[in-house]
């Protein structure tokens, strides 16, 4: 158990999206086939990618000013909005997708952050 509390809770906010929309591409591939899977498994790229860069822009501003904090966290979730739209345009190009799946997996991967401040007290 200590070493889960060594784990920074950005990192397990990103695992637990990537738990969340890998049981999402299983309920999807049961139901649908492949075609709910990869239907999925886009609907989570979706979702962790952005959060990947938004992570990446704060961590490289550890140690800064605030005001490169600050910064970094402005044009981190800028480019997080930016590259979620761009994902979505390039999902929705696929003409064979279902778009249910897209969707949930997206939300409920996105869900996580609810419950970020429970995973940080582990």
């Amino acid at each position: 158990m200590r070493k889960i509390k060594n784990i920074s809770v950005v990192t397990k906010i990103i695992a637990g999206q990537v738990v969340i929309a890998a049981f999402f591409v299983i309920v999807f591939f049961v139901y649908f086939g492949f075609l709910g899977a990869k239907s999925a498994i886009y609907g989570g790229l979706a979702a962790v990618i952005p959060n990947l860069y938004f992570a990446y822009k704060i961590k490289k501003s550890t140690g800064k000013s605030a005001k490169k904090i600050v910064g970094s966290f402005y044009s981190g979730e800028s480019g997080k909005f930016l590259i979620t739209v761009f994902m979505f345009a390039l999902i929705f190009q696929d003409p064979k997708i279902i778009v249910m799946a897209v969707f949930l997996t997206y939300t409920f991967t996105l869900t996580v952050f609810w419950f970020a401040l429970l995973i940080r007290k582990y």
